[in-house]
């Protein structure tokens, strides 16, 4: 297994892979697909401690899975994960 990249904005910190991050691509943070859906909590623990607030996560890791969806309780803030 690789070791993502370290704090690129466009890489999600614990797969790698492009996180679809709407601030990252200069877009409203509002446009972002965190805003619209609710993340997994374990994931967000997962994120590296210095990576925290400077890398988003992509959807695929920080989607909770179906079973475990909560109504949207409002935006997760406009900072990156």
């Amino acid at each position: 297994m690789s070791t993502p990249p370290l704090s690129s904005p466009f890489h999600c910190p614990l797969c790698g892979g492009h996180n679809q991050c709407a601030m990252a691509a200069g877009r409203p943070p509002e446009s972002c697909w965190c805003m619209a859906q609710p993340i997994a909590p374990a994931a967000l623990a997962a994120v590296p401690t210095a990576q925290r607030g400077q890398v988003c996560i992509c959807p695929a890791c920080g989607t909770l899975p179906a079973d475990a969806q909560q109504p949207f309780a409002g935006p997760q803030g406009s900072a990156p994960i």
